[in-house]
C-alpha cells in the first residue's frame, strides 16, 4: 500500500486560567484560618510584600470624671469572669500521673505508661498487643514478654476514667460494669453485654428477653445502667485540646435596630508593597535602559505582591457579595430566626444576583461560616430546595428545611414505646398538607441524625 505523509490544520477553541485566576480561586476555597496561613506564608516566601503597621493613637488626657462609670448592674458583662479556661490535664498526663502512683516493678510501668501513649483521644488501644511489644523493642528498647505486657495492659484498664485500654466498645462497657458496685442490674447488664451484644445494639429486646430468660422489667433496667455508661471515656478528659475542631467565621450578621448588615470578621492584617521594592521598580522605570543587577528577581516579586493584594481584597469582596445577596433572598428568616421563613434558594439564585459564576458561588459557600446574633451557621445551611409544585406564590413553596424541621417535631413528640415507622412520618406530613415520599422522609430524617423507628424504641 502507498503510504505518505500529510498536513492538516486544526482549530480548537479552548479555556485557560491563568495564574492570577489560579491564585484567585485557591484563595476563594480558603476558610478564615486556611488563609491566614496563607498570608502567612506569602509573607515569608516574598520580600516586598509587608504588613502595614497601625499608627499608635495619640493619647488623649480625659477629665476623671470620663475615665470611670458606675453605671452596672448585677447580671451585667462587668462581673463576667473573662480569665482563661482551666484546660487542666490532658487524658495521657491523667493516666501517666495515676500509673506513678502506684507501687509497680519498672518493667510494668513502662510498659503501662507505652500503651497508655497509644491510645487514641477516646480512650481505645486500637493496636494489638504484640505489635507494642515490637514498638517497645525497636523503639525505646524496652524487652518485655507477652505476661509482662497483659499485666500492663491490666493496670491500664484499671485507671479513671474506667474503660480506657479497651479495644472496642463491648470491652469498654465490659470494664466500667466491672467497677460498679455489685447488683442484679449490673449482673443483667454484663449478661447483655457479653452475650446479646449484638440484639442490645439492634434494640431487639425480644431477643434479649429469650435468650437471657429474665422479665421485661429487669431488662429494662439493665438496659438504662448501660446507656448510663460513657462510651468514651477518654474524651471525658481534656485530650488533644489542639486537635478541637474551632469554628472561625468568615463573617458577620449585624442587627441594628432591624436594619441587616454583612462584615467581614476582619483579622487579617493589612498588607502593602515594601518601600524599597517600590522605589526600585520605580528607579528602573526610570532608567529602563540600563540593566541594573537583580532587576528581574524584583520585578518578580514586586508583580507576585501586587497580584497578592489585588486577589485578596477581590476574594473579600466576592464573600461580601454573595453574603449579601443570601440576606435579600433570607432576609425574612434573619428578622425571625424561623426555618420556616427559609426560602428555596439555589446556587444560581446567588449567581443570577451577584454575576458570579456558578463555581465562584460554590467555593465562596464551601466551609464557609457566618455568625449572627443567635449563632454560628455554615453558608449552605441557607440554602434549600424547593419540594413538589411550588404554584404561583413562590414564598408558598416548600423547602426541605421545613421538611426536616416538620420531621424532627413528629419524633420529638411520638410515644417511645412506639415510635413512628417513616410510612407513618409520611401519612402524618400527608395528614399536615406536605406531599412528601417515604423516601424524602428517610432522606431528611438520616441528614438529621435520627435513626430509624428500631432503634428509637425505648421499653
Amino acid at each position: 500500500m502507498p503510504s505518505g505523509q500529510s498536513l492538516s490544520l486544526d482549530q480548537r477553541l479552548s479555556m485557560r486560567l491563568s495564574i492570577q485566576q489560579l491564585r484567585f480561586v485557591k484563595l476563594l476555597e480558603f476558610n478564615t484560618q486556611e488563609l491566614e496561613d496563607a498570608i502567612d506564608k506569602e509573607l515569608e516566601d516574598n520580600p516586598a510584600l509587608e504588613v502595614v503597621e497601625e499608627a499608635p493613637q495619640p493619647e488623649i488626657q480625659l477629665p476623671h470624671y470620663l475615665k470611670s462609670a458606675n453605671n452596672s448592674s448585677s447580671d451585667d458583662w462587668a462581673n463576667y469572669d473573662f480569665s482563661p479556661a482551666d484546660t487542666g490535664e490532658s487524658l495521657y498526663e491523667s493516666l501517666s500521673r495515676q500509673i506513678a502512683e502506684r507501687d509497680l516493678p519498672d518493667i510494668i510501668r513502662q510498659a503501662a505508661e507505652y500503651i497508655v501513649g497509644n491510645l487514641d483521644s477516646n480512650g481505645y488501644l486500637r493496636r494489638s498487643l504484640p505489635n507494642i511489644i515490637n514498638d517497645m523493642a525497636f523503639g525505646p528498647g524496652i524487652e518485655i514478654s507477652h505476661d509482662e505486657a497483659l499485666a500492663a495492659l491490666d493496670i491500664v484498664k484499671d485507671l479513671e476514667p474506667f474503660g480506657v485500654g479497651a479495644s472496642d466498645l463491648r470491652e469498654c462497657l465490659l470494664i466500667q460494669l466491672q467497677h460498679l458496685p455489685p447488683s442484679t442490674e449490673r449482673n443483667d447488664a454484663s449478661a447483655i453485654i457479653s452475650k446479646q451484644f449484638e440484639a442490645f445494639s439492634m434494640k431487639h429486646t425480644h431477643k434479649i428477653i429469650t435468650g437471657l430468660k429474665i422479665d421485661k422489667d429487669r431488662v429494662k433496667r439493665a438496659i438504662d445502667l448501660i446507656v448510663s455508661l460513657n462510651p468514651k471515656p477518654g474524651a471525658s478528659v481534656n485530650s488533644d485540646l489542639e486537635n478541637a475542631n474551632v469554628i472561625v467565621p468568615d463573617l458577620i450578621i449585624n442587627n441594628e435596630d432591624g436594619a441587616l448588615s454583612v462584615s467581614l470578621n476582619n483579622r487579617l492584617p493589612e498588607l502593602a508593597i515594601d518601600r524599597s521594592f517600590t522605589e526600585a521598580v520605580n528607579e528602573m522605570e526610570a532608567s529602563a535602559k540600563r540593566k541594573k543587577k537583580g532587576s528581574e528577581f524584583i520585578t518578580a516579586r514586586y508583580n507576585d505582591a501586587r497580584d497578592f493584594i489585588k486577589i485578596l481584597r477581590q476574594r473579600q469582596e466576592t464573600l461580601i457579595n454573595v453574603m449579601t445577596a443570601i440576606l435579600k433572598i433570607q432576609e425574612e428568616y434573619f428578622h425571625t430566626q424561623d426555618v420556616y421563613r427559609l426560602k428555596p434558594m439555589m446556587i444560581k439564585d446567588i449567581s443570577a444576583l451577584t454575576g458570579y459564576d456558578l463555581s465562584v458561588i460554590s467555593r465562596a459557600t464551601n466551609n464557609k461560616y457566618v455568625a449572627t446574633p443567635w449563632g454560628i451557621f455554615p453558608l449552605r445551611f441557607f440554602f434549600s430546595d424547593s419540594i413538589g409544585d411550588e404554584g404561583d406564590d413562590a414564598s408558598d413553596a416548600l423547602t426541605n428545611r421545613k421538611i426536616e424541621a416538620e420531621i424532627s417535631a413528629l419524633v420529638e413528640k411520638e410515644d417511645k414505646r412506639h415510635p413512628l415507622s417513616d410510612e407513618k412520618i409520611k401519612q402524618e406530613m400527608e395528614a399536615r398538607g406536605y406531599d412528601v415520599s417515604r423516601r424524602t422522609v428517610a432522606k431528611y430524617r438520616d441528614r438529621q441524625g435520627i435513626p430509624v423507628a428500631r432503634l428509637r424504641k425505648e421499653l
